[in-house]
């Protein structure tokens, strides 16, 4: 069979997310891995949406609620928004895409940092637009280069704060001078999934001041501070005319029943979310400490993960680890050849961690 493909969908490399525990178990035989590679929460999910999700798993005969009424209703009441500025999706890459499908042209631009989250490309090069790729500055975005990629195709701009992998971010003092400069006609999407982990009050967060900039949209998850990956609900905050386009395009049913009952506890559960952000910040900053004890550079970051530099291929590392059920992500596709990136776990998780690396390095008679 001869299938006509468009080459702007051919040309798509497919998103490999990181495997599951499961999986690797299997094919390296080891039992108890530790895994530090997706920045998922340590803790687990919240408990009361755990709660929720057991209460409500006998009406899964029903349709999900289309409109998201009740999550939907208490996002607006937390960010002192109307309802009809909330979209929920599943994950907030639902949103991500479309957003693309909404506003993108056959051949509109959309710049993003280069690395960054590739469901942005993805997104774009669906929806028949150019993804136009910024290298970072450093570790940081440089704000100043996207300002000079933007043309007159320009539809859009993603950026990413706290930045996925590198743990920087964009003051507001930073942000509000690059959106003078922005055209009016472009949309700025701020992809804070990260925000409930930056310590830096000087962070721009688009929700203290939500709607302030009708060009600005905020996209927010549950998958990491509330622990609730598995279940993909991510939300958007939107002026109510970009929020009206994406209920044009996008699925009825497209967050799940249990989903947003989950999301909805889980957004109550106040002492859960302090719990997670403390138990981060202790565990970044006590494998931080441990690694500049062994010579080992690691990064500053906003985000629950950050980058260490092992002065050496990531890429063994990578594999060497795995093998004794330690499980890290490799950063060397994405430019940063002897950096790993790694989200902090529970104690023991983050010990195991610094035991098998230390290990690892003296076989190999130290850094490189």
């Amino acid at each position: 069979m001869k299938l006509n493909i468009p080459e702007y969908i051919s040309s798509i490399n497919p998103y490999e997310p990181g495997r599951p525990i499961e999986a690797i178990e299997r094919e390296y035989g080891i039992k108890n891995s530790v895994k530090l590679a997706s920045n998922e929460n340590p803790l687990g999910p919240s408990p009361k949406a755990v709660a929720a999700v057991q209460k409500h798993l006998a009406n899964m005969h029903r349709y999900p609620d289309g409109s998201g009424h009740v999550l939907t209703g208490m996002l607006a009441q937390k960010y002192g928004v109307n309802s009809e500025n909330v979209v929920i999706g599943n994950g907030s890459d639902d949103l991500i895409a479309l957003l693309a499908q909404g506003f993108l042209g056959r051949g509109d631009e959309a710049l993003m940092p280069l690395p960054s989250f590739l469901m942005y490309e993805i997104s774009v090069k669906v929806a028949g637009g150019v993804p136009v790729m910024v290298p970072l500055k450093g570790l940081d975005i440089d704000l100043d280069a996207i300002l000079s990629g933007i043309t007159p195709r320009t539809t859009m701009i993603f950026l990413t704060n706290p930045n996925n992998p590198t743990g920087s971010h964009i003051t507001k003092e930073v942000l509000t001078d690059f959106m003078k400069e922005v055209p009016e006609n472009v949309l700025v999407i701020m992809d804070e999934a990260y925000i409930e982990f930056a310590r830096d009050k000087a962070i721009f967060d688009a929700l203290a001041s939500p709607l302030e900039d009708p060009r600005i949209i905020s996209l927010r998850t549950f998958s990491k501070a509330y622990g609730l990956a598995g279940f993909r609900v991510g939300y958007g905050i939107m002026d109510s005319p970009i929020a009206q386009i994406l209920h044009r395009v996008r699925q009825p049913f497209n967050v799940n029943s249990l989903a947003q009952v989950a999301a909805a506890a889980a957004l109550n559960d106040h002492e859960f979310l302090h719990q997670s952000v403390k138990t981060m910040h202790q565990g970044i900053d006590f494998l931080q400490e441990q690694l500049a004890g062994m010579g080992i550079q690691s990064f500053p970051t906003q985000g629950n993960f950050f980058l260490l530099d092992v002065r050496m291929d990531a890429g063994v590392v990578f594999q060497k680890m795995l093998a004794q059920g330690v499980i890290v992500r490799s950063m060397k596709s994405y430019g940063f050849k002897t950096y790993l990136r790694i989200s902090a776990g529970l104690e023991e998780e983050n010990r195991r961690f610094l035991r098998v690396l230390e290990q690892l390095l003296s076989e190999v008679g130290g850094m490189a």
